[in-house]
């Protein structure tokens, strides 16, 4: 908190912050004549999407007391933004200003009180996130003198030239409010005013050595150890001990150095030669987007450039202790330049981090350093390479004559004939085959070129917007068609990789763009089947934002006619995830977490929990692990291949695209040790955490036969449910498959088209579970008769069958029958191959309530009954965490172990809350994963505050989650079934419909004519289950939406309904009406619609009542009135602001989703 005094005195606290559009009308409030006067007339909402830095105070209130704003140049009425150095410096003795140390201000305003301590406060607050930033200018179109205030801030420039248009420029400096530090040798004298600052940051150091360790550093230095303070005002604030002494060997096991020669000298360099720069070999190979980033392949070229003949040189120093005065923490870097000095032989400094710590603001000016995949160091390594410091890095648009330096630049990347192929467009004609613009920018210093960037203009940018969030980041209203791009290829030197954003943010200015945009490709696309191939490297990645994708309505087609969207909008589109860089993000770097995260378990809850992070725009994550039994869930080639009914579709996970920064260890966990905090995997390798999630959910066991000593008598259906089910441990046959993710359906569909399609003998599917009918409808369109399937279902342990609806039970067993498939009912294995060699199956045997069950079998397809993993539990239970039938968590997912979190059918809530019944597998998946995501965040993002510990009674609830629990999936003959209903403890149908409470069903069609839609409102009209099932494919994006939803927001769907008017609800919800409420923002507008109601004030007989207090005192009977309630309310409310404010709401939503919405009529559209 800072706190700013008015003209009079007053003292007021105030909050310094990122502006947000909300702040726009309160800062427009602010604008005088004396503004526009000197900023001219201002669209504050267009300058803030174009802003690369906008500032607000803001008081305890959230009132704004002052805003400013800049960009990186002058006013466009002046001069083209791509061209505004040249004119400056022509016109304005500006030598030393360069587009990397100089904003430009475009706004200030202030309430007048506040104005001269807001506008200091501002640039200092600017100065102090900018460290390369030395000028902040003010150019005028006025040439009467600034307003006061800001007179107290900037000073006037000397005119060489008078400019064609009329102006005035003015500048403000960095040292009167922020000054370099000044730097030099350490001495004792200095250690009574360091010990208190180090006191105050680390007092541990002192306990651990004594109370003199720092004068003992200070006395030590010589030519390899060195130490230094930075002062301000002559008092030091800051210390750093540097060495030259590193343990070069055990940072190469520990980490990627290849990239950086290994942080030896390999190459002495030439007298004339800036030392490092032309080290080409420092390239990481460009790597693939669908792997990590820490886990950059190297080029075989660099690997092996590590000279033995330098083995001894090292080229590198160490920073050994660092600390500054939190004061002076964001100016830590002016301490690099003599450091650098003291070691004039090195090129390197490095400086390891423990990962559980905070991002230092030193690090900025740092490359973090790639670990190895079998390192275990509990630190981070930077570097920073000396090159890195020159203030010369300058962008400019590629020329003719920079292919060679380009071309040298590129020669050891992966990609760099794809590269230059673009690169030669650009010189040819500016443009693609496809005739979209090219723009080519470098980067270079010192006459070198150590960076490129390509970009075209974008040209989907209906289906960008209609299928990616990205109006969570920019208004699109404010961007101009052209001003659009798409990031082909982006590479710049390792060394100056801190200079990406402003790499980045000057393409945007040369190139006159304000966002960018990047999609990967994932799955089983190749890279040739992308528009461009060319991949990003991690860095860029890390300036970026990740872009969720939109949920889509599924429009009728033949329906809307010539109402339906764009065919760019509706046209399916190879998936992809898309990331977004534009203007405002330009100087809003990350916060950085290195703490290592381990999931383990790739389920819905586990990927979910990891979406959740990564999506997390401000956050950046550097040690995401996945730790998987078959890796990342696979991406099905083939529709054929499914046999499970999964939550996470193939095209899903195109378009979240985690493998993008979470690390995949392939492997089951077999060990945990809690005390060195590491995860052992089948593959021998140790995967260390700081906080573990455990996710492993629960998997189809391998049945293991009863081996009843006489299968031929009968045994009663109570007996067979009731046998303990027993762990199989013999040897898996080869013709036994139990699919439970992506890679085992591809290794059955695999397996069945070399081994079974052409044969004629039998499969065998066993189970209750609706994967069973998703496997005999796949094994149907692989070509198998019907009459090789049979269909073994267990004897049933819960009332309750996967559909639980008789109708749909019904008309699946019916088709099943048709399709000649057998159905046998409660079989329990019993032997296989009459209890012998089991490799391969041949005879399975059942014992049944009847007659004795024996199949020939040529592959046995298992979804008999799900546990959890027994490698899983032992464990868990060798480690000592609490299992109780299910991992013991409490009601904010804490193991017994604080860094061990866990979510999913895997768990139990403890005994203490009494709830037996309710677990993790009573809700939705996805949304299990999300609150662990939101009780796990705030230990790592400083912008959320810490959860509160629950009070004992509230310790006691059990969490109850909002979203549908969902399952559905493809059946045979072409049924496509969704079910989504509300989160409850399975209870049968008929049990449910005899409840007093029950509210009532609605049913149109039935489910053997494949057009069966089942509706249940509750008694309070709220539609809580959904049953489908079709001959046609489901819109389920649009029928998840009716969940949730009052019947009269359906149109008033049981009035309509019980006249008769509704007799197909598929035809029902295919009407125009509907579509709106099926737009993924429809929730936005619900909220606003209920703040508006909310807010809305009537006048009663105490006074102002709002809309909901009097509805409350309507249901208390405390108001009386003649009539119908409800047209009580509505006379009442149209009455009010809040029916005017209502309908305008209404319009503005179908305005700004228009591109979604065509079948509406707009306004002004008749």
């Amino acid at each position: 908190m800072k706190t700013v005094t008015s003209l009079s005195g007053k003292v007021e606290t105030v909050t310094v912050r990122r502006t947000e559009s909300a702040d726009a009308l309160e800062i427009s409030g602010l604008i005088s004549p004396s503004t526009v006067a000197v900023f001219g007339r201002v669209n504050v909402l267009n300058l803030l999407e174009r802003a690369n830095f906008a500032i607000t105070l803001s008081n305890s209130r959230n009132e704004v007391l002052a805003h400013a704003a800049f960009l990186d140049h002058p006013s466009v009425h002046l001069v083209d933004q791509g061209s505004w150095e040249p004119w400056f410096h022509e016109h304005f003795r500006t030598d030393k200003c360069t587009p990397l140390n100089s904003l430009f201000m475009h706004l200030f305003v202030a309430q007048p009180a506040f104005a001269i301590g807001s506008a200091k406060e501002i640039v200092r607050t600017v100065f102090n996130a900018i460290t390369y930033l030395h000028y902040i200018f003010l150019v005028t179109p006025s040439m009467d003198m600034l307003e006061p205030v800001l007179t107290k801030i900037f000073e006037p420039i000397e005119v060489i030239r008078a400019p064609e248009r009329q102006c005035a420029a003015f500048v403000c400096h960095r040292q009167p409010h922020v000054p370099i530090l000044h730097v030099r040798r350490a001495r004792v004298e200095d250690h009574d005013d360091l010990t208190a600052i180090l006191a105050e940051r680390s007092g541990a150091l002192s306990d651990r050595y004594g109370p003199y360790f720092l004068t003992e550093l200070i006395e030590a230095q010589d030519e390899d150890h060195q130490a230094a303070v930075c002062e301000n005002e002559g008092m030091p604030v800051g210390f750093m001990s540097v060495s030259a002494d590193i343990n070069l060997k055990l940072l190469d096991e520990c980490f990627e150095l290849g990239p950086f020669d290994g942080l030896r000298r390999c190459t002495p360099p030439g007298p004339h030669e800036p030392t490092g720069v032309s080290a080409e070999r420092l390239f990481l190979q460009e790597p693939n987007p669908q792997n990590h980033p820490n886990r950059e392949a190297q080029t075989n070229a660099t690997k092996a450039h590590v000279s033995e003949v330098y083995q001894d040189a090292p080229n590198a120093f160490c920073i050994q202790l660092f600390f500054v005065d939190r004061k002076y923490e964001m100016r830590s870097v002016d301490f690099l330049p003599h450091v650098f000095g003291c070691f004039p032989d090195h090129d390197f400094c490095i400086i390891t981090v423990p990962k559980t710590a905070p991002e230092l603001p030193l690090l900025q000016a740092f490359l973090r350093v790639a670990p190895r995949g079998n390192s275990v160091l509990p630190h981070e390594l930077y570097v920073c390479h000396r090159s890195g410091l020159l203030r010369t890095f300058q962008v400019r648009v590629a020329l003719s004559s920079d292919r060679p330096a380009i071309e040298t630049l590129l020669e050891t990347l992966t990609l760099h004939e794809s590269i230059l192929g673009d690169l030669d467009m650009f010189y040819q004609a500016r443009r693609d085959p496809d005739g979209t613009p090219l723009q080519a920018f470098l980067a270079h210093t010192q006459g070198q070129v150590v960076g490129i960037i390509i970009i075209r203009n974008e040209e989907d940018l209906e289906y960008i917007q209609s299928h990616y969030d990205v109006e969570n980041f920019i208004y699109f209203s404010y961007h101009r068609r052209e001003e659009h791009g798409r990031l082909c290829h982006f590479v710049l030197n390792p060394i100056f990789q801190c200079y990406a954003r402003h790499f980045l943010k000057e393409a945007l200015r040369l190139g006159q763009k304000s966002c960018l945009y990047y999609p990967i490709y994932t799955c089983s696309q190749s890279p040739e089947d992308a528009a461009f191939p060319g991949s990003s490297p991690a860095v860029v990645l890390s300036c970026m934002v990740p872009v969720r994708p939109r949920r889509q309505i599924f429009y009728p087609l033949e329906e809307l006619s010539a109402n339906a969207p764009s065919r760019q909008i509706t046209t399916e589109r190879m998936p992809y995830a898309l990331y977004h860089f534009n203007r405002k993000l330009t100087m809003e770097p990350k916060i950085t977490i290195n703490s290592r995260i381990v999931v383990v378990g790739a389920s819905d809850t586990g990927i979910s929990f990891l979406e959740a992070l990564c999506f997390c725009s401000h956050l950046q994550f550097n040690n995401l692990t996945l730790i998987s039994t078959h890796g990342y869930p696979g991406c099905y080639t083939d529709d054929n291949m499914e046999f499970l009914a999964t939550s996470y579709s193939s095209r899903d996970h195109a378009q979240i695209s985690l493998r993008s920064w979470v690390n995949v260890v392939e492997g089951k966990m077999v060990g945990l040790d809690r005390v060195s905090k590491h995860v052992r995997v089948s593959a021998g390798q140790k995967v260390p955490y700081d906080q573990l999630v455990l996710c492993t959910g629960q998997q189809y066991q391998v049945p293991c036969p009863t081996a009843a000593a006489d299968i031929s008598q009968p045994a009663p259906s109570s007996q067979l449910s009731s046998q303990p089910r027993q762990r199989y441990t013999g040897p898996i046959p080869s013709n036994l498959f139990t699919p439970n993710d992506p890679t085992d359906c591809q290794r059955a569909y695999r397996w069945l088209l070399a081994n079974f399609v052409e044969q004629e003998d039998n499969a065998v599917v066993y189970g209750n579970t609706i994967d069973t009918y998703t496997c005999v409808d796949a094994l149907l369109r692989l070509g198998v008769s019907g009459s090789r399937i049979h269909l073994v279902q267990l004897p049933a342990n819960s009332p309750v069958s996967c559909f639980n609806d008789p109708a749909v039970e019904e008309a699946v067993a019916e088709v099943v029958t048709e399709k000649g498939i057998t159905i046998h009912r409660n079989g329990q294995l019993a032997q296989i191959n009459d209890g012998q060699d089991p490799q391969p199956i041949t005879l399975l045997s059942f014992t049944t309530d009847s007659d004795p069950l024996r199949l020939k079998c040529a592959v046995f397809m298992n979804f008999s009954w799900k546990a959890v993993d027994y490698d899983a539990f032992r464990v868990i239970n060798d480690a000592g965490l609490v299992y109780d039938s299910g991992l013991v968590i409490d009601t904010a997912f804490h193991t017994n172990d604080p860094s061990i979190w866990a979510a999913g059918p895997l768990t139990k809530f403890a005994r203490r809350h009494h709830a037996g019944k309710w677990t993790h597998a009573n809700f939705s998946s996805k949304e299990v994963g999300a609150q662990l995501a939101a009780a796990l965040l705030p230990f790592f993002d400083p912008t959320l505050e810490p959860l509160a510990s629950p009070t004992e009674d509230q310790d006691r609830l059990v969490p109850i989650y909002t979203k549908a629990k969902i399952q559905g999936g493809r059946l045979p003959a072409g049924y496509s079934y969704l079910h989504a209903s509300k989160a409850t403890i399975c209870t049968p149908l008929a049990t449910q419909m005899l409840s007093d409470k029950h509210g009532r069903e609605m049913v149109t069609g039935t489910a053997g004519a494949g057009s069966y839609f089942r509706l249940f409102v509750n008694q309070y009209g709220v539609v809580e289950s959904i049953t489908c099932l079709s001959l046609k494919p489901i819109p389920v994006s649009n029928y998840l939406y009716l969940y949730g939803k009052h019947e009269l927001l359906l149109n008033r769907l049981c009035d309509r309904f019980n006249e008769g008017l509704i007799q197909d609800f598929y035809r029902y919800f295919e009407e125009p009406w509907c579509l709106a409420i099926f737009h993924d923002r429809f929730a936005d507008f619900e909220e606003e619609v209920r703040q508006i109601m909310e807010s809305t004030k009537v006048q009663g007989e105490e006074g102002l009542l709002s809309i909901p207090d009097l509805v409350q005192r309507i249901a208390d009977e405390k108001l009386w009135f003649s009539g119908d309630p409800m047209m009580y309310l509505k006379n009442v409310f149209e009455k009010t602001d809040g029916f005017s404010m209502l309908k305008r709401s209404l319009l503005n939503y179908l305005k700004y989703n228009r591109y979604h919405l065509t079948m509406y009529a707009h306004a002004g559209f008749l």
